[in-house]
């Protein structure tokens, strides 16, 4: 007799063990806040003075050891203050106020780990009501994009997941689907916001094209390392076509390109799964943008405290030199004299193994 199976585990349940919730107070008078705390009524809670301000977890370096179950098991649950649109120019055209902030995943390369401190737990805007209302305001204000840019050539591209991952917010609460609902409406905008979690709950919302998912991907043995609880890379590709049909627009995030012995090798047989494992609807409407790895100090001292096999493959300074970021953090990226041919590589090699997919910015 063959031995039964056991059933796959739900994603969310996967992702998230909430047990301790921190919340600003009077955090109840928002609907979102109630419907969360409704969804974990055996968590704890606790007041903190403010969602970016919570004595114990974030600065305590005694954290970074509990660095997964930290993200597991802890929420926060605040209200987004001030709300502005920042100009991009890259992947869209404006970056939304936040809707989340941190992640369940635990990507060693991850940028928002370095603003917080030995603790990235994911932190759920109550206020959605005023954030969907200030986005709805922003585009009308920039009536129709007559002239077409990188970003896209007919509408006002939005990024609404810059600090976090819609995928995984949405087994949270609902802000992902108000946002997937406001811009299937909106004749001129459209939001994008980048994956590496695939989430099939999100095929029953109706985007009518005004969402952008874009798939992050990466060779599948790099992935294993430092994509930590994120979907297998397999997995995305599969996932790719269903979001085409289920109504949005699918581009690529191939990134972060990390260079090592044979990475370019890596990356033509991720390319030819690409190519195999979509179909011809998908690929006509196929781009993609390539991003190499940048790294920070603050955020590699934290890493080994919890994932030091990563740091072999990303602190690399053999191969990298400093960069001062806009933010004014001090950063490291691959060597300049280096990086231009390695970019043009991976270019060249897009266009030979994916052809038609149109690369909208490298870097």
């Amino acid at each position: 007799m063959t031995p039964r199976r056991a059933a796959p585990v739900p994603l969310a349940e996967r992702l998230f063990d909430i047990r301790t919730i921190y919340h600003e107070p009077g955090i109840e008078s928002f609907d979102r806040a109630r419907e969360v705390l409704d969804r974990h009524p055996d968590a704890e809670r606790v007041v903190v003075p403010s969602h970016t301000a919570i004595p114990g977890l974030y600065g305590n370096e005694g954290n970074v050891v509990d660095w997964v179950r930290t993200k597991r098991e802890v929420l926060v649950l605040g209200e987004k203050k001030s709300l502005a649109a920042r100009p991009n120019g890259r992947s869209s055209d404006w970056i939304a106020p936040s809707t989340a902030n941190g992640c369940a995943m635990s990507c060693s390369y991850c940028y928002v780990p370095r603003r917080k401190g030995f603790a990235n737990p994911v932190t759920v805007f109550a206020n959605i009501d005023r954030i969907t209302g200030y986005l709805e305001r922003h585009a009308g204000r920039q009536g129709p994009k007559t002239v077409p840019n990188q970003c896209d050539p007919t509408h006002w591209v939005y990024d609404i997941g810059e600090n976090s991952d819609c995928s995984a917010d949405a087994l949270l609460s609902d802000n992902v689907s108000d946002l997937v609902g406001l811009f299937a409406r909106l004749p001129n905008a459209k939001a994008s916001f980048a994956t590496k979690l695939v989430n099939r709950q999100l095929l029953d919302l109706d985007p009518r094209g005004g969402t952008r998912v874009r798939f992050s991907l990466m060779p599948e043995a790099m992935s294993r390392v430092v994509d930590v609880r994120t979907s297998k890379v397999a997995e995305r590709i599969t996932a790719i076509d269903d979001f085409v049909e289920a109504g949005y627009e699918v581009h690529l995030n191939l990134s972060p390109v990390i260079v090592h012995e044979g990475w370019l090798e890596e990356w033509a047989h991720l390319l030819d799964q690409l190519a195999d494992g979509t179909s011809s609807r998908t690929r006509a409407q196929l781009a993609a943008e390539i991003i190499f790895l940048t790294h920070n100090e603050a955020l590699h001292e934290v890493n080994l405290g919890w994932h030091p096999r990563g740091e072999e493959l990303l602190w690399r300074p053999d191969l990298q030199e400093p960069k001062r970021s806009q933010s004014g953090q001090d950063n490291v990226r691959y060597r300049s004299r280096w990086k231009g041919r390695w970019v043009a590589q991976l270019e060249e090699l897009v266009a030979e193994r994916l052809p038609g997919c149109r690369i909208r910015y490298a870097f």
